[in-house]
């Protein structure tokens, strides 16, 4: 199939795209989404039979203070790939990345916020969304738009309503890798954030997974929205401290030394029982496997940069420092 892919440098970008280039013509984005005529020119003279969408700004803490670019370039960007698709003859899909922080805000955040008693349980299709940060907002923003593309142009469509990846080998801004990087160069403190939320996290390899199912089994999704959870949250302090068990690490954890973010969700978890029912796919890496792997990853990119620092020449050190 051709395929038009936005996002293909990004972290889950880049996966999908090493997966689906021995089978697939790729086309890859190669403007700013906000470009919208230089973006449309692109896509019409591919004319792909698919188009996966992931290009997006996903810090969402970050999007408390970048509200109007987050919109402009999640939403705004998003909707002119979406008129640009309905005029593509003859498309199979859109398949969009959509994010599990669309459901935001549910009763059960404020039981666990406050402490009192509560019952751990999983969100999935038919969970009402109530987004709670500019970047949900925007999210669950485009699913509507996909909605109404369908209703009134028929345009196929799937989204995708995503759990916290971990598996990244180069970028310390997520929880997982933070914790990680921050335990294996610093063996007496770490600073993180809220140590109450809870999550759910996949591998990326099964995150890579899904997706290839769902681009390449058009027939069994169009039309759909899907979690891919899987159900298996964590409270954040029991993922640091099963993070710190592999490591060996006793240092001491500093919690509440990131800013708070405005509006903190303390469930997130999905079920990825629609998706396994409908087209067989299921996440097959562990926790603890995915865990083990990711470690593995960023023991080498540390001891890489700590050689690459001790091979340097006296002075270059020196500047280093500085």
């Amino acid at each position: 199939m051709k395929i038009f892919i936005t996002g293909h440098n990004g972290f889950l970008g880049q996966f999908i795209c090493k997966a689906l280039e021995p089978n697939h013509q790729l086309e890859f984005l190669l403007h700013d989404l906000r470009d919208h005529k230089r973006v449309s020119e692109q896509v019409l003279a591919f004319k792909p039979d698919i188009i996966v969408h992931l290009a997006a700004r996903t810090e969402v803490e970050q999007s408390f203070d970048e509200q109007i670019t987050f919109s402009d370039i999640n939403y705004v960007g998003t909707v002119n790939l979406i008129e640009t698709a309905r005029k593509i003859p003859h498309l199979k899909n859109f398949v969009f990345a959509s994010t599990m922080e669309v459901y935001g805000w549910q009763p059960i955040s404020d039981q666990i916020r406050d402490g009192k008693h509560y019952e751990i349980y999983a969100f999935d299709e038919t969970t009402s969304p109530n987004p709670n940060a500019p970047y949900a907002v925007a999210k669950l923003a485009c699913e509507r738009y996909l909605e109404y593309a369908n209703r009134s142009y028929s345009l196929p469509y799937t989204i995708f309503r995503q759990t916290n990846a971990f598996g990244r080998p180069d970028n310390d801004f997520f929880v997982t890798e933070r914790i990680i990087s921050q335990m294996l160069t610093n063996s007496r403190e770490i600073f993180l954030g809220d140590p109450v939320p809870y999550r759910n996290f996949i591998f990326i390899d099964d995150v890579v997974s899904a997706w290839l199912t769902v681009i390449e089994n058009t027939d069994k999704v169009v039309g759909e929205t899907f979690c891919i959870g899987p159900d298996n949250a964590v409270q954040i302090s029991t993922w640091a401290q099963t993070i710190a068990d592999k490591l060996n690490w006793r240092g001491k954890t500093h919690w509440y030394s990131r800013p708070r973010r405005p509006g903190e969700i303390y469930l997130l978890n999905s079920t990825n029982n629609k998706l396994t029912e409908r087209t067989g796919w299921k996440p097959e890496v562990s926790l603890d496997e995915g865990l083990d792997r990711t470690i593995k990853m960023w023991q080498s990119k540390v001891n890489q940069t700590a050689t690459q620092i001790i091979n340097l020449p006296q002075t270059a050190r020196v500047r280093t420092k500085n």
